[in-house]
């Protein structure tokens, strides 16, 4: 009888659970002499864009050993590789570079840009020299085109205050306010998609960076893979996303509250309700406080400016990178601390406003305080508490007013 002389030397047949970037998953079985290439060829058989007939699929992929996150050398075996039974290998393609461009196509796209660009100040100058002048208060008509927006956070700044006032004198305050703090846990949108996060651990990848992977990457599996194999070796991959505080910040703030609370068990019971409500109020500012956009953080962070000035930037011009960036390289205003002024409580606008019935009858309802603490601090939630038919009718009103006052500033005369 007579054996194969290949059969008789054939390594170790092991078994290997490949991965592939659209989500595929499958079993190869290998001998430990197999070299990395012809195991590539075999998986691409699995994929639909995968030809053999086609040479460059295979340069145009690698193999990735997800436990150690190492790139396999086509010319080297598995063995030599070192890998082991039931080893995970990830089956990416490769980022072809960008074409170079054409002499043609730089000039053609360089007259684009000429004819697109702004007139200077003075081609403006030139342009508009035999036009009339007019000698127009500037402050006069800066006042007069106010923008709804920036004047809506400086009104709920205000009525937040006014509208906790009222509600500390209700005797059932304190267990409204539970129950609104209840819904905001219920509310949280921190969470990550727990059948993701089984995903990529069960490739190898930790836990603390396959979460914060799927953050940046608004849960895709196949985004924050590729995300964590790119950022293998960056020694800043296990940093914690900007803006983001420890998991036990929290719970020191509450039981920090706990034992305030338990303190004040020997006060009046009117002076206990005040303590605690007013701990509640500090909870609810910090959940709905403002919460800046990770990757807009960390772009704006890799342009050399401070993390602070990132998340400043990115609160006054509501998460808007583009914004931001133009904010950090301006005169940065308006600043952080003015957004946090109300209006004047003497002006006509805010007396219109609390003159109103709807507005009146919104402040005593809990929902409607933390509606404006939430617009306040992330105003692009503001077409939701519109919607709302608690709070869409409050809205509805201040901005009929404004519009109201702000049409009659306009119609008179300067």
């Amino acid at each position: 009888m007579f054996v194969q002389e290949e059969k008789i030397f054939a390594g170790k047949v092991l078994r290997l659970h490949i991965c592939a970037a659209d989500g595929a998953e499958w079993q190869e079985e290998a001998t430990e002499d197999t070299s990395v290439e012809k195991l590539k060829e075999r998986c691409l058989k699995h994929c639909a864009h995968g030809s053999l007939e086609d040479p460059k699929s295979v340069t145009h992929h690698k193999l990735i050993h997800a436990a150690s996150e190492r790139v396999l050398s086509d010319d080297r075996t598995i063995l030599e590789e070192n890998i082991q039974d039931r080893d995970v290998l990830l089956l990416i393609k490769k980022r072809a570079p960008a074409p170079l461009p054409k002499m043609a196509d730089v000039t053609a796209e360089e007259k684009k840009k000429q004819d697109q660009k702004a007139p200077d100040k003075d081609a403006i100058l030139r342009a508009t020299a035999n036009l009339p002048s007019h000698n127009m208060d500037r402050a006069v008509v800066q006042t007069n085109m106010r923008d709804f927006q920036t004047e809506l956070r400086k009104i709920l700044v205000s009525l937040i205050d006014v509208a906790q006032k009222l509600l500390a004198l209700n005797p059932d305050a304190v267990e409204l306010f539970k129950k609104a703090n209840a819904m905001l846990d219920e509310d949280e949108d921190e969470r990550v998609d727990e059948a993701a996060l089984r995903q990529l651990t069960e490739m190898g990848f930790p836990e603390t960076r396959a979460t914060k992977a799927l953050q940046l990457n608004h849960m895709s599996v196949p985004q924050a893979m590729e995300w964590l194999i790119e950022h293998a070796e960056d020694p800043t991959i296990d940093t914690p996303l900007p803006g983001q505080a420890p998991s036990g910040t929290e719970g020191a703030a509450a039981a920090a509250a706990a034992s305030s609370e338990a303190a004040a068990g020997a006060s009046s019971t009117d002076e206990e309700a005040r303590d605690e409500l007013t701990e509640i109020f500090k909870k609810i500012r910090r959940k709905r406080e403002f919460r800046a956009d990770a990757r807009a953080v960390i772009s704006l962070m890799e342009m050399g400016f401070d993390e602070k000035e990132v998340i400043d930037a990115l609160r006054v011009n509501n998460n808007q990178q583009n914004a931001a960036c133009e904010w950090l390289l301006g005169d940065r205003k308006p600043s952080p601390e003015e957004l946090d002024k109300g209006i004047d409580p003497d002006s006509p606008l805010f007396q219109a406003i609390l003159d109103n019935p709807v507005v009146q009858l919104g402040l005593t309802n809990p929902k409607t305080l933390l509606a404006f603490e939430d617009m306040l601090e992330n105003p692009l939630n503001s077409t939701q508490w519109m919607n709302d038919p608690e709070t869409g009718p409050v809205m509805l009103q201040i901005s009929r007013i404004f519009q109201t006052l702000n049409r009659t500033e306009k119609e008179s005369p300067p």
